[in-house]
């Protein structure tokens, strides 16, 4: 019997994938959430790379997993479509445009709230609110298509708005990965498609090694080598490969790493927070700037790269580790079950997010809700998102202006 047509494989060059990730790079404001929104606006609903469950089932892998989970999410779409040079090129498009931002503001350029109106910032924030519930939207009627799974997503909405935190967000999906393996028939689970993985498993193991000696090893070498550039990518490294949840959860782990040992003065961390605060991208390339800053050699443009490497190493490594074996994993009728349960979940945790903090920080008037619901509208008319946050941040722009004239 001849297998199943591929939902996914490699069938783009690693260049195609880097012009669309820097295309998402250059738009992607709002936080991780807004993210895994946007990117599932474009590279599911819109250039159908990869179907609805497959997409739901990485964002939900890559919630399990330590790292920046919208950049994982990105590197794994990035490999199921060109291999490993794909995951690296979606890797390089969604990140190089806020660390070249934050590093030219290291060396003293003007922070983009300072070129900026703040009523265009602010219209960014409002336009997150309509991006986050497009994906809400979407997701969840593809994902919860039963009592069973509106009821989980439900649950996880609630549970995830009385106690926030990462903890709590792995601690729902476990619980709805038991729900879906308990409750929901197999046929009910077996809607996604097969995809096709560019990777052997040996590379996977090797990847999943070289994650766990790096994080044994390098505390070793950085107290043998003293202040210096293991030791920068030694508490790097350990800040990308223990957090869960991504984004500001980072910040105190960066924050004990840098500013206590006196690598960065503590105004200047707080500086940096501020102006990555107003670029797209993932938070985590505050350690562009960090880097840039440091104290200790290497700094600078090196001490950057740097640093925004080994902060990113154990997110990559996870990736690849983990998806030559997801396939399998997604083709056994008990696990499609229990990731049925983790999908309809993880549309709960976004209905969570998509309250608080994104509706919460970013409408703050009857004004702001008008534009968010033009936004989502342009978003269901299948405008595409980048022109979207365009026009959405213009606007606001303009009627702060008009508010203050």
């Amino acid at each position: 019997m001849p297998a199943p047509a591929a939902s996914v494989h490699p069938r783009a060059s690693p260049l195609e994938v880097l012009l669309v990730f820097l295309k998402l790079g250059l738009t992607s404001f709002g936080g991780p959430v807004a993210h895994i929104g946007l990117l599932r606006e474009e590279l599911v609903a819109r250039r159908r790379w990869l179907d609805e469950h497959a997409y739901a089932d990485l964002v939900a892998l890559c919630q399990f997993l330590p790292g920046p989970a919208s950049s994982q999410v990105g590197m794994s779409i990035g490999q199921l479509r060109a291999g490993i040079p794909g995951a690296i090129a979606a890797w390089v498009g969604f990140t190089a445009p806020s660390a070249v931002a934050l590093l030219l503001f290291a060396y003293g350029m003007h922070t983009l709230r300072d070129v900026l109106h703040e009523g265009v910032l602010h219209g960014l924030k409002v336009v997150t609110v309509a991006v986050v519930a497009q994906a809400v939207w979407a997701m969840g009627r593809a994902l919860c298509t039963d009592r069973t799974r509106v009821i989980i997503a439900a649950l996880a909405t609630g549970a995830c708005l009385w106690r926030p935190g990462s903890i709590m967000q792995v601690a729902v999906l476990v619980a709805a990965g038991v729900a879906g393996w308990r409750l929901l028939p197999v046929a009910a689970a077996a809607g996604a498609e097969p995809v096709a993985v560019p990777a052997r498993r040996s590379i996977g193991i090797a990847a999943w090694v070289s994650f766990f000696a790096l994080l044994l090893l390098l505390p070793v070498a950085a107290r043998l080598s003293g202040p210096g550039a293991v030791a920068m990518f030694d508490s790097f490294y350990r800040a990308g490969a223990l957090v869960f949840g991504g984004g500001h959860v980072v910040l105190p782990l960066l924050e004990a790493e840098v500013v206590a040992p006196g690598w960065v003065s503590r105004d200047d961390f707080l500086a940096g927070y501020g102006a990555a605060q107003a670029v797209p991208g993932p938070l985590f390339t505050f350690a562009a700037y960090l880097g840039a800053m440091m104290r200790i050699e290497p700094s600078g443009w090196v001490g950057s790269l740097l640093c925004l490497t080994a902060i990113f190493l154990p997110g990559f490594l996870l990736v690849l580790g983990a998806l030559p074996f997801w396939q399998q994993l997604r083709g056994n009728r008990s696990v499609r079950a229990a990731l049925a349960g983790i999908n309809a979940a993880v549309v709960g945790l976004l209905l969570a997010a998509l309250y608080d903090p994104v509706a919460v920080g970013g409408i703050t008037s009857v004004r702001d809700a008008g534009l968010a619901l033009a936004a989502f509208a342009l978003l269901r008319w299948r405008v595409a998102p980048w022109l979207v946050v365009v026009l959405s941040a213009v606007v606001s722009g303009l009627l702060s202006s008009l508010a203050l004239a």
